[in-house]
């Protein structure tokens, strides 16, 4: 596998640096449609260990299981002092660390299931995200991910095309993204795609490490 570009990273670091104090303002909307996603998500959960990719500032923290070895990291400095806040503030246990999910410092094999939330729309390179997420996943472990994407209409697709640019600019997010033929890309297997919202947008993929 190639190396992450470190350039690239680099960017989309200083974009949620810039934007960690008030994201959690920025997505508050949101946020009312995400919670019963989120919490579906994270009922599908096996441990006993497991890893959150791009943790944020700790958004998923109030729906994670009961007796499980979790760890959560993130790219970004100002968003992990945020999660880091959020997790003092509800009395959790959890290992927090500084990470990028491109090239993640865990052995192989070191969990039992993933998942992300929101992440693979800005990760620079989403295929070498996805495999290093598959290597630290034991064999038959899963990997989660709530996602939003490029949509099927190809009409509205074309026109998310012509947006991301800007998009990208102002939010770091990439609007254009086709995650769950990445997560194919990744060598992973899909056990089910459910379309959430806005015309298959909004996704939920439970993918299977071979």
């Amino acid at each position: 596998m190639n190396p992450p570009d470190p350039l690239a990273t680099s960017v989309t670091r200083a974009r949620y640096q810039r934007i960690s104090p008030f994201y959690d303002l920025m997505e508050g909307l949101a946020e009312r449609r995400y919670h019963p996603w989120r919490a579906r998500l994270w009922s599908l959960v096996r441990g006993p260990r497991v890893l959150e990719a791009g943790v944020g500032t700790g958004k998923n923290m109030p729906f994670y299981p009961l007796g499980m070895q979790i760890t959560a990291f993130d790219l970004t400095p100002g968003m992990l002092a945020r999660a880091r806040k959020r997790a003092t503030a509800i009395n959790l246990e959890i290992d927090l660390r500084l990470g990028d999910v491109q090239a993640l410092d865990f052995p192989d094999s070191s969990f039992d299931t993933a998942l992300a939330t929101f992440i693979f729309c800005s990760v620079p390179d989403p295929v070498l995200g996805l495999r290093e997420l598959a290597r630290v996943v034991k064999p038959g472990g899963r990997i989660l991910l709530l996602e939003h994407m490029r949509s099927p209409n190809e009409r509205i697709g074309r026109l998310m095309d012509l947006l991301n640019p800007l998009v990208v600019r102002m939010m770091g997010a990439n609007i254009n993204r086709r995650t769950v033929e990445n997560v194919l890309k990744a060598g992973l297997k899909l056990d089910a795609v459910e379309n959430l919202g806005m015309g298959g947008v909004f996704k939920m993929i439970v993918a299977r490490v071979p």
